[in-house]
């Protein structure tokens, strides 16, 4: 936390930690009734040292970050990643990849569905095509003109 744990706390840094630990409620790490003991030992903590007892257990989170997934191991390799020229390219390839392979399990539901349907004698509209070709035609253009967020 500080360098010095004798600087007294201001009310924003109070704030901050009682924030910190509702997200570690949030997600399981306390329990509530750890979070009430703690948010009272918080908001009487006078110095940066007593807020960084009541949370020593605890990971830090820097929580303007986006979560990291399960099959990462790292956030800083993300940040770091991300800082790269051109890596929010990969980032979003990773992206497009699901969605070129979710069009196409979904577009092959639509027709498996379409084709059972036409082998059992009732012969219909070629509906599928209203599915999978307005969402097929975005994804083209979304691969061939990249990512312009």
């Amino acid at each position: 936390m500080a360098s010095n744990p004798e600087i007294r706390a201001s009310d924003a840094d109070r704030d901050r930690v009682a924030g910190n630990l509702q997200e570690h409620c949030a997600q399981g790490r306390i329990t509530v009734d750890e979070l009430h003991e703690r948010l009272d030992a918080v908001y009487q903590a006078r110095t940066l040292g007593q807020l960084e007892e009541i949370t020593h257990d605890l990971p830090e989170e820097d929580l303007y970050t986006l979560p990291v997934p399960a099959t990462q191991k790292s956030s800083s390799s993300s940040v770091a990643q991300l800082k790269e020229p051109g890596s929010l390219a990969k980032v979003g390839g990773q992206d497009l990849r699901a969605a070129w392979i979710t069009w196409g399990v979904v577009g092959g539901i639509n027709v498996g569905i379409w084709l059972i349907l036409a082998v059992t004698g009732t012969v219909v509209y070629p509906w599928w095509l209203w599915v999978a070709g307005p969402w097929g035609l975005a994804l083209i253009l979304r691969t061939l003109l990249g990512n312009r967020d």
